[in-house]
């Protein structure tokens, strides 16, 4: 069955985040290389390290790999978080991190549900031939459970504030009420901004937090890979 951690895929990733030029080709890929014994696959939270079954699908070696394997769903905010329970970009649980969860819906209502808006500026990228439709963020500023999604052209965002990040070092929340984005600004500091800043900051900010992603991984990989010599 095709799926996402194809050897292809992971290598074209691998990649998009070759930032050599910003961090150093060691500082970068020395966790991989230090496991290069290790088979192909990916480090999948809630599952461990899941090996790829290596079955080559139509369009691999093309920018064809990168398009969702989903249905096309012109309602997607409907059962969004049944429909798109893991962001498929790092695999974490978007109902985990429903309080910074973004969902992108392309123009042919192809949907990538993502963790983060890290996450969804990497869909971004590797979607460049197909504009988004609707973008949406959760609204950090909600008090239900589970905070529902706002469109993004609407929402104010707090960024580099001391809340906690979602794959990143550089905090970025949204809300649908400027007030309230304003309120937790002054007990948190940050800046406002709206989405193109927040996305802006999120592509400026990929580098150091690619590194510190990787080194998260690869230390969660190495407890994983001890626990089961043991």
């Amino acid at each position: 069955m095709c799926d996402h951690h194809d050897p292809h895929h992971d290598r074209a990733r691998r990649n998009l985040f070759k930032l050599a030029g910003a961090l150093g080709l060691a500082g970068l890929a020395g966790p991989v290389l230090a496991s290069s014994d290790r088979p192909v696959g990916a480090l999948v939270p809630g599952k461990g390290w899941v090996p790829a079954e290596g079955e080559a699908c139509p369009g691999d070696g093309t920018p064809l790999q990168f398009i969702p394997r989903t249905a096309p769903d012109p309602d997607p905010l409907t059962d969004e978080l049944a429909k798109y329970p893991k962001c498929p970009y790092c695999g974490m649980d978007r109902t985990e991190y429903q309080h910074s969860r973004h969902l992108v819906q392309y123009e042919d209502d192809l949907v990538d549900g993502t963790c983060s808006i890290h996450c969804l500026a990497v869909s971004l990228s590797l979607n460049l031939d197909r504009g988004p439709k609707a973008v949406y963020a959760a609204d950090f500023g909600s008090e239900g459970a589970i905070k529902p999604l706002v469109p993004v052209d609407s929402a104010t965002y707090l960024v580099g504030s001391k809340l906690k990040g979602t794959m990143t070092t550089v905090s970025k929340v949204a809300f649908a009420d400027k007030k309230a984005a304003e309120a937790v600004q002054i007990a948190q500091g940050g800046e406002l901004g709206g989405f193109n800043e927040a996305l802006t900051q999120a592509y400026l900010g990929m580098a150091k937090d690619t590194l510190m992603i990787r080194r998260n991984r690869a230390e969660k990989l190495r407890k994983l890979m001890e626990r089961k010599a043991t």
